[in-house]
């Protein structure tokens, strides 16, 4: 299945399916094509919208956690999202989901993190730009995953592209910062929304201490493990990470899950 990308009101996006909504946020070196499988697993049954968000594009004075919060909260106006939604996030998209469930509290049903940020992160946005070096930028994409085959060179070639444009590095490392920055651990008690934590076992970037220290802050959360899974599960790992997703959409009757 070929994601058709749309576009509205200057906003760029996937759209497939209907019925309830899962919003899907993509991190800071995200596509939208890292959502690739749960697209093809859920638009059977939900709607499934992903907005490509500005990272590269957006404001410098606006690059940042708040900014992309400002621009998915846009969005979902102009989409006219009004009913809650599960909402979906993928490292940076992660920490973009945490506040946006925090300053919406009514328009999230549930809440998925898998690598977010918001705790801790060993991410690249700490030592880019390094351009015209491309066999850096090889080495820390195959670090995202567990098997670095996954670090294919279509997707080592499109960052390697982003770092060779110094608009882009701005406002990647603005947007790093501002992650760094902006430390969520006091926050977390106060999102009530249900929230499933899916970490690879292997991640290096947000190693699995953060995990078992968003399942100990996050008041409603529970978290289960992929093993040979590194920071991006949905693509390493998408059989399993859709496994647990429909489970915890459709929650059989008895007691929620207990953490991993």
């Amino acid at each position: 299945m070929e994601l058709q990308i749309k576009q509205h009101n200057g906003f760029k996006y996937v759209d497939e399916g209907q019925g309830e909504t899962l919003l899907l946020l993509h991190g800071l070196f995200g596509a939208l094509s890292n959502w690739q499988g749960v697209v093809e697993e859920f638009a059977r049954t939900h709607r499934v919208v992903i907005p490509m968000l500005p990272v590269y594009d957006m404001p410098l004075t606006r690059a940042g956690i708040s900014g992309l919060v400002d621009f998915v909260e846009d969005f979902t106006q102009a989409m006219q999202l009004t009913q809650p939604a599960v909402v979906l996030g993928n490292s940076l998209g992660g920490h973009v989901a945490l506040v946006y469930a925090l300053r919406n509290p009514q328009r999230v049903k549930q809440m998925v993190l898998t690598g977010s940020s918001g705790l801790f992160e060993d991410g690249m946005g700490g030592s880019f730009p390094r351009r015209g070096d491309y066999q850096y930028v090889q080495e820390r994409v195959a670090y995202t995953f567990y098997d670095p085959k996954v670090a294919t060179k279509e997707l080592v070639d499109e960052v390697f592209d982003v770092t060779n444009s110094n608009a882009k590095c701005l406002r990647i490392i603005a947007i790093a910062r501002s992650a760094q920055r902006h430390n969520m651990a006091k926050d977390l008690g106060r999102i009530k929304a249900p929230t499933l934590l899916i970490w690879g076992l292997n991640d290096t970037i947000t190693p699995p201490v953060v995990a078992h220290e968003f399942r100990r802050l996050l008041p409603h959360s529970e978290l289960h493990f992929l093993d040979h899974c590194g920071h991006a599960p949905m693509m390493e790992r998408p059989q399993a990470f859709n496994r647990l997703l429909q489970q915890f959409l459709v929650p059989a009757a008895g007691p929620a899950a207990t953490p991993a």
